[in-house]
């Protein structure tokens, strides 16, 4: 069993597909990372020798921010935005979209469910 960076790597899984399991590697950086090390063929994770994951673990360790640190540090950008009250920071702090989606329909993963607001008739 791989193991990075505190992450279990899949046994099953084909290795540039395993290390997108590591937050902070998409598609394009586990390729560039495998092609770093110089694993040949994209083998399965369980057919990597001892050595490979050694050289794996090394490459993302030296060049790349993952996990723990990465979240930290995007964690730590949210907050500050939000301290310094700029419109990016606010919409942050209220749960809306912060890239300039329209909100009247859509955004319902950062908005979450309808909320139905209507008037209660009299009986």
């Amino acid at each position: 069993m791989a193991r990075i960076a505190g992450i279990d790597l899949p046994r099953e899984k084909r290795l540039e597909t395993a290390l997108t399991y590591l937050y902070g590697i998409g598609d394009t950086t586990a390729k560039r990372i495998v092609a770093a090390s110089e694993i040949t063929g994209n083998p399965r994770v369980r057919e990597l020798s001892e050595a490979d994951a050694a050289k794996l673990r090394e490459i993302i360790e030296r060049d790349h921010r993952i996990e723990g640190d990465l979240r930290r540090t995007v964690n730590g950008d949210i907050k500050r935005l939000q301290e310094i009250q700029s419109y990016r920071g606010l919409r942050h702090r209220r749960g809306l979209p912060v890239r300039g989606q329209r909100t009247k329909t859509n955004a319902r993963t950062r908005k979450g469910p309808r909320k139905t607001v209507g008037i209660k008739r009299k009986k």
